[in-house]
């Protein structure tokens, strides 16, 4: 695979953008539907609500904060379903908006590899403003997260690290999702692709990394230039480069022009101007003064996750900790006459273990396959419900000291269904720019750190770097 130098040989170097310059200039909060809860890792300090009545987003909108998240968990869904959640926020939104009299605009975040429901989102969002009154010229394309090794150059993702090389992303494992699978690397024929054609590749405006590093002029005259919804397609190889872009975004969006909002993690921080935010300390990843008191001497680590680098993160874990691993089989979630005892089974051996330390909850087991798409929804909707009870029993026999969910549908389930969480917090990173800790602020978990870590980022020993850190923080008190 290509080294990144190779990939940008003969670029010229970003100029710095303070971000202080960009919140100065912001003039609306960004409403962030989070398609899985991992789109929080990049940022620090911003409210999350992972319902979307009005009464939630009005309190989101009602601290002030630049942004708010909305885990709409999308990427798990349907497109009809998925489409129906996207109509509620929007709706609700708008009426929250309007309660709390804050202007807003839509960021419909998606992953990084390419996942997820593209176009139906942003469409589904802009139908909806434009039900308003309000045309939007175009739909900002721009999943770049240089933090996990996902850069834009010369309108090709690519997915990568500075050790291993770049790969363009459509040769990845990412590409070959069962949902959302893809051929195309090169982003203008992504969208064609994802459109069937009504979109061609030559429709579709791109933004390379020379003319945003050395004519803002010419990006805002591009923007501007939009219509009709046009696909904009922006390369990006590090922070500044979202920078610039969040420059350029609000001179064209002063002057008129409207947004949605198609991207990566990190682009609502560039966007609201904010400092990525150094990993927490231990101090900062201990439990708040409002977690309930527990006799548990470790955390708990929920893995939903199937992607190769989370098996070998957790035995990274298993072999640097000696974490006990107790296993929720599929097949016995399945089999209606031996489930309930299986769950209870799972969950009293997990808490029991929470009073000698951590311990990791995964699923397991044969593989067991629908007879059709139908039936395999109902059985992962079954094994989904099972760990949301085996995290509701745990924690009511034993809250954890920390709560750490591996993977985008798994942390979404346990955050709202398992910890009964609606709304929280997010106060940073646990590792440079990746891997998100919430605070909840309601819920029988409330003040326990929750760690939202994404199936495919960092390396080998990042979820055993995370544990280490949670657990000098239990020490230190």
């Amino acid at each position: 695979m290509p080294a990144l130098a190779e990939l940008t040989a003969g670029l010229p170097d970003s100029p710095p953008v303070d971000p202080a310059s960009i919140a100065a200039a912001l003039t609306r909060t960004l409403v962030v539907l989070d398609d899985d809860p991992t789109g929080t890792q990049s940022v620090a300090d911003l409210p999350v609500v992972t319902g979307w009545s009005v009464d939630d987003l009005a309190w989101a909108l009602g601290t002030g904060a630049p942004a708010v998240y909305v885990m709409t968990n999308s990427r798990s869904l349907d497109p009809a379903d998925a489409k129906r959640v996207n109509t509620e926020v929007v709706t609700n939104a708008l009426e929250a908006a309007s309660r709390t009299g804050t202007a807003i605009a839509f960021v419909s975040r998606s992953d990084s590899t390419l996942r997820g429901h593209y176009p139906l989102e942003p469409d589904t969002i802009a139908d909806l403003i434009e039900a308003g009154g309000t045309p939007v010229d175009g739909i900002i394309i721009s999943p770049a997260f240089p933090d996990a090794g996902r850069v834009t150059v010369h309108a090709t993702h690519y997915a990568g690290s500075p050790a291993a090389g770049y790969a363009p992303v459509g040769d990845t494992e990412f590409a070959r999702d069962k949902t959302f699978g893809y051929t195309s690397s090169d982003l203008p024929a992504w969208v064609e692709e994802k459109t069937d054609g009504a979109v061609s590749a030559d429709q579709v405006l791109t933004i390379d990394l020379a003319t945003l590093r050395t004519d803002e002029d010419a990006v805002v005259a591009a923007l501007r230039g939009a219509s009709g919804r046009a696909p904009i397609v922006v390369d990006c190889l590090e922070e500044n480069d979202l920078r610039l872009l969040a420059r350029a975004l609000a001179r064209a969006e002063e002057a008129g022009a409207t947004f949605v909002y198609r991207v990566g993690p990190p682009f609502v921080r560039a966007r609201i101007g904010q400092e990525p935010h150094a990993p927490l300390t231990p101090a900062e990843a201990q439990p708040a003064a409002s977690a309930p008191a527990t006799d548990a001497l470790g955390g708990l680590i929920v893995v939903g996750s199937h992607v190769g680098l989370t098996g070998r993160q957790v035995d990274a874990l298993r072999e640097a900790t000696s974490t006990p691993e107790i296993v929720l089989d599929v097949p016995t979630v399945l089999d209606p006459a031996a489930r309930d005892a299986h769950v209870a089974d799972v969950a009293e051996r997990a808490a029991a273990a929470l009073g000698e330390g951590n311990v990791v909850v995964r699923r397991g087991g044969a593989f067991v396959a629908g007879r059709d798409a139908e039936e395999s929804l109902d059985f992962a909707r079954r094994v989904s419900a099972a760990v949301v009870e085996v995290v509701q029993r745990i924690v009511a026999a034993r809250c954890p000291r920390f709560v750490i969910a591996k993977g985008g549908i798994t942390s979404s389930d346990v955050a709202s269904r398992g910890l009964g969480m609606s709304r929280a917090m997010v106060r940073g990173p646990m590792l440079p720019g990746i891997v998100s800790a919430w605070e909840p602020q309601d819920g029988p978990a409330a003040g326990v750190p929750y760690i939202v870590f994404a199936g495919n980022v960092g390396d080998d020993s990042s979820l055993a770097a995370v544990v280490a850190t949670l657990n000098a923080g239990i020490g230190s008190r």
